[in-house]
């Protein structure tokens, strides 16, 4: 029998900026309790967080009211203070959304209504106004985002852990979990790193969330399925065609924001991702096979739905994928000046999408609780703009639980 007593309060399971923020919010919340992360990795923000294209969301997409409005909102403030006061790099640059012809027109006023229904600073500029902002971008009219920014999110992890560290807590690495089960008035959580013992457990495992979630007894609707996001990046002798962020209107069918430009905070301008699926839950190459994941995705009802569904898009991404003359095509829609040889591949991100057996994109965050956990089953985009806002949530709903 194990002694509840040296169980730890709370145990976080996932090193990235959510899991991370999590135990910040709580160690600030319930202060002298005792805070652990177990993160798999050798280093902290591997996967999603260190992934992504390094962007400030202003909630200009969101349907209002939503977890994903409201948090990516409360969450950007949040940031923004916290690099601030932490001297994390971010920058405030602002964004365009480019109709780049009339048809689009109509799309970019419904985003124009939802951002100013969440609060967001934007306007609808015509193609001069465009011009002034992005020379080289192409289109017809725009909806301008200027509170829109980028930020290192790795570095703000960086300064979460020292923060979780100096109030008590502790980060344990290369600590996956292997199973999860009650033990008196605590959870024995069993990892490659040895096994605790924790009163509370939340789950930000993302990639893996709805597996460790199975292991903690929750039986989530919703499956993960991974999508590969594959990017180039502009040779810096084409650095001058993107000055800021430059966005496509988005398909309303599908939660993929389409390739666009990413000007990074540590210099550099990305563009991207596609959205292909992944044959490992962290497969950053084509080449990368793990039956067990692939077996999962192409095994499940939801995810077989999904494909009948979105089968002409998704052969659109896998073409791409394939072609870099048709990536260069769909990034040409925004910058009709880009040619082949300004392109040089960057590093991929998977995508952790949460998938429903009736085979419908989860798009919101979506919390499955019992007595000891919370699991955060999907952590969509905004989810590192909105780390610290959905932190504070679960700060919330977990330290009243705590005897």
């Amino acid at each position: 029998m194990h002694d509840a007593t040296q169980a730890v309060d709370v145990a976080v399971i996932g090193g990235g900026i959510v899991g991370l923020a999590a135990a910040y919010q709580l160690s600030r919340r319930v202060p002298g309790r005792k805070i652990v992360v177990l993160e798999k990795e050798q280093s902290l923000a591997q996967h999603q967080t260190g992934r992504n294209s390094g962007v400030i969301h202003s909630g200009v997409y969101y349907k209002p009211g939503s977890l994903k409005a409201r948090n990516c909102r409360e969450g950007k403030l949040a940031l923004e203070s916290f690099c601030q006061a932490e001297g994390v790099a971010y920058e405030t640059c602002g964004k365009v959304i480019v109709a780049v012809n009339h048809a689009e027109i109509p799309a970019l006023q419904r985003i124009y209504e939802r951002g100013v229904a969440n609060g967001v600073e934007c306007a609808l500029i015509g193609r001069e106004r465009l011009k002034e902002l992005e020379p080289h971008a192409a289109g017809v009219g725009a909806l301008h985002v200027p509170e829109a920014g980028i930020v290192d999110y790795p570095g703000v992890c960086t300064r979460l852990a020292e923060r979780i560290r100096e109030s008590g807590g502790e980060i344990v690495l290369g600590a996956r979990v292997l199973g999860v089960n009650p033990a008196g008035d605590a959870l024995a959580i069993s990892t490659t790193a040895g096994d605790r013992l924790a009163k509370q457990v939340v789950n930000c495992a993302g990639l893996h969330s709805d597996r460790v979630a199975r292991m903690t007894g929750a039986q989530p609707d919703a499956r993960i399925v991974p999508f590969r996001g594959e990017y180039y990046e502009l040779h810096p002798s084409a650095h001058h065609l993107c000055k800021n962020l430059i966005y496509p209107v988005p398909d309303p069918r599908f939660p993929f924001l389409g390739v666009h430009f990413t000007r990074m905070v540590l210099g550099g301008v990305e563009c991207g991702p596609n959205a292909v699926l992944a044959f490992a839950r962290e497969g950053y190459r084509k080449s990368d096979v793990n039956l067990t994941d692939l077996a999962d995705a192409l095994t499940y009802p939801g995810f077989l739905r999904m494909a009948a569904r979105h089968w002409r898009m998704g052969l659109g991404e896998i073409w791409r994928s394939i072609s870099k003359r048709a990536f260069v095509r769909a990034l040409q829609r925004l910058i009709p000046e880009i040619k082949s040889d300004d392109l040089e591949p960057a590093p991929a991100g998977v995508r952790a999408q949460a998938v429903t057996r009736e085979g419908g994109l989860v798009d919101d965050f979506l919390f499955v609780e019992s007595e000891r956990v919370l699991n955060v089953c999907n952590a969509p985009s905004p989810a590192a703009t909105a780390s610290l806002a959905i932190g504070q949530a679960i700060a919330e709903r977990v330290a009243p639980r705590l005897p």
